[in-house]
């Protein structure tokens, strides 16, 4: 069945917003049949038909324009197209074209309420994991045998930097140290400026036994091992004045055994915590079973006890109160420009993660009263949509949305790393599905990926192909969202499996040429020089077989992606008038100024294997 073309971008070109009402664009081709375009809209939970009036004809397309009501019983309006043809109906939603009426989920959707920080769809963002990106302080290193992660268990190991990381068989996987520290991020400040990055997120800072700091035990304190808060307050000062941005890691579902309220191995001698001591003013801090010794620990690890958030005072430290740590690092001295919620899906009260919502809003709330402009990320595996409607999280580690299909596509894995084999078709229904769930505003703070410290390295699940990995790089900066390098990625850095990606940065890498690196620069500074690609509409132009081809259009700007991801070279046939191209007009490459030229409304073009372009007009 051939279906009509009907398009509706969700950018500032196609939807005009006013304080009651949104203006809607939509563009049809000129010469297909229409009796009536009707925008449906759910005003008090009940459908509303609007009519469409025809618009002005520019060459082959038709332009069509309606205003519906915001709701004023709930933040989130949503609508979606009915294109009525004599006897036929189309639907247009976020999935594209259908026959018959889409799903609520996969409406298009505005929230006039809640909309994340306008800063973070122009930003590249870099994710540091502290200890294993640059030793700048060797005097506040940890030293062999300075203390045990455990009671008497699992000592302290000093390694020398670039030294190999202990396989994932290896139990002293978070007690290895290599000295990384915040002198070393700062001194590398302008290299990372130059590079184009303009905003940082850091594996957690805050005091805590381990290499990898995902078991607190002080939320105030600058690990002393990485440099203190009077420092971090200059960093992040340094930062700002180079208008450059800092997220931190936010580990607020569980802390260490070694924290004070807990003390398990009564290291806190001022201290009665929770661990033996059933009256201890901390013990309803956690989840215990009664007067046992029994606890909730994360995913039944047993070093990471659950907070229990239906305690008021755990409430307050954390979020609540005036002095709540959420709100302190967002406060003068410090002034961080946002949080990332480690497993934030899975706090709550009791055993499990009930009233998760209410307190994820309770975060957000709370961070947003000292810094309205802060962003609000969080960590998910999964499925993410029911916390980024818009008044929970602004964004969300987009694994779900981005990291596992391009795995899939481009590694043949899912996030399991078993085989997982799509086409492109799959591939960019995949994403559609995804991405049409969540507010446009939100899809464009969405963080993406393609590794990070709780994943293999990328480019080690491609086997170090090189040609591939350049193909999902140039994905990652032409795509809806906001791209975040995985430190050392730039320099090709390879690694296995937790821990093994979190290799020491080869700094040597960086004083000769290097392609990969230079490849990534070219594609920051695209991105930065063309507002299309960080916040203008997609449209797919093709996708079947491994090959692939989608633009990104604002108002009179225009980009398209191309990404042949077989070994063989291939013949595309592109209909660019959708995107109201001339019939004769030039395309350029930007990454190596090559030209081509459409013709009536067409674009020919034959990529070479593993062959990926970037067009513009």
């Amino acid at each position: 069945m051939t279906r009509p073309f009907f398009y509706h971008g969700q950018d500032t070109h196609w939807v005009t917003v006013s304080k009651h009402s949104l203006t809607l664009t939509l563009v049809s081709e000129a010469d297909t049949l229409i009796s009536t375009i009707f925008i449906r809209c759910e005003p008090d939970n009940e459908e509303l038909l609007i009519d469409m009036e025809k618009g002005k004809a520019e060459g082959r397309l038709q332009y069509w324009h309606g205003q519906i009501p915001l709701n004023h019983d709930k933040a989130l309006t949503h609508y979606c197209f009915k294109v009525m043809q004599n006897s036929r109906q189309w639907w247009l939603d976020s999935k594209g074209v259908s026959p018959r009426m889409p799903g609520r989920e996969s409406h298009f959707k505005y929230n006039a309420q809640h909309q994340p920080p306008l800063w973070v769809k122009s930003q590249v963002f870099y994710q540091i994991f502290p200890d294993r990106f640059n030793n700048g302080d060797p005097s506040i290193s940890v030293v062999d045998n300075e203390y045990c992660l455990k009671g008497d268990e699992r000592p302290t190991i000093a390694k020398e930097w670039g030294a190999p990381v202990s396989g994932s068989h290896n139990s002293n996987g978070p007690n290895e140290f290599y000295g990384g520290d915040l002198k070393g991020i700062e001194d590398k400040i302008d290299y990372l400026e130059k590079l184009g990055v303009t905003a940082l997120y850091l594996n957690p800072i805050f005091e805590a036994p381990s290499n990898h700091k995902y078991d607190t035990t002080d939320y105030t304190r600058i690990d002393p091992h990485l440099g203190n808060n009077t420092q971090f307050a200059a960093m992040v000062d340094n930062l700002h004045q180079r208008n450059m941005k800092i997220v931190l890691d936010a580990v607020y579902n569980h802390t260490s055994v070694n924290h004070p309220w807990f003390n398990r191995y009564q290291k806190q001698q001022e201290f009665v915590g929770a661990f033996g001591n059933p009256d201890s003013p901390f013990r309803n801090h956690y989840q215990f079973d009664g007067d046992s010794e029994h606890y909730i620990g994360w995913k039944g690890i047993d070093s990471l006890p659950k907070l229990n958030f239906s305690n008021p005072e755990v409430q307050n430290y954390i979020y609540a109160g005036d002095d709540a740590v959420i709100k302190q690092w967002l406060r003068p001295p410090y002034n961080i420009d946002g949080w990332r919620f480690d497993v934030i899906h899975m706090l709550g009260e009791g055993v499990g993660a009930a009233n998760n919502a209410h307190y994820v809003k309770a975060f957000r709330n709370a961070a947003k009263s000292v810094n309205p402009d802060c962003y609000i990320l969080g960590e998910h595996f999964f499925e993410a949509t029911s916390w980024l409607e818009g008044d929970q999280e602004d964004g969300a580690m987009n694994y779900y949305g981005f990291a596992h299909p391009v795995r899939a596509f481009f590694a043949n894995k899912d996030i399991a790393y078993h085989n997982c084999k799509i086409d492109a078709a799959e591939f960019a229904q995949w994403l559609e599905e995804v991405r049409g769930k969540v507010p446009w505003q939100n899809q464009l703070a969405q963080l993406n990926q393609l590794d990070s410290h709780d994943t293999m390295r990328f480019l080690t699940t491609l086997e170090g192909d090189q040609d591939t990995m350049k193909l999902a790089l140039l994905m990652l900066f032409t795509y809806v969202g906001t791209p975040c390098i995985y430190y050392g990625t730039e320099v090709a850095l390879e690694g296995g499996h937790d821990p093994d990606n979190r290799r020491c940065f080869p700094w040597e890498r960086t004083e000769t040429s290097n392609s990969t690196y230079d490849f990534i620069s070219k594609l920051i500074g695209t991105r930065k020089a063309h507002l299309a690609l960080q916040e203008g509409s997609l449209h797919w132009l093709h996708a079947e077989q491994q090959q692939l081809a989608y633009a990104r259009t604002l108002g009179s700007e225009t980009l398209l992606t191309l990404i042949n991801n077989s070994n063989a070279s291939k013949a595309l046939t592109l209909p660019v008038w959708q995107l109201g191209i001339a019939d004769s007009a030039v395309l350029t490459e930007l990454i190596t100024g090559d030209e081509w030229e459409c013709k009536d409304g067409v674009l020919n073009i034959t990529l070479a294997g593993k062959e990926g372009l970037l067009l513009t007009l």
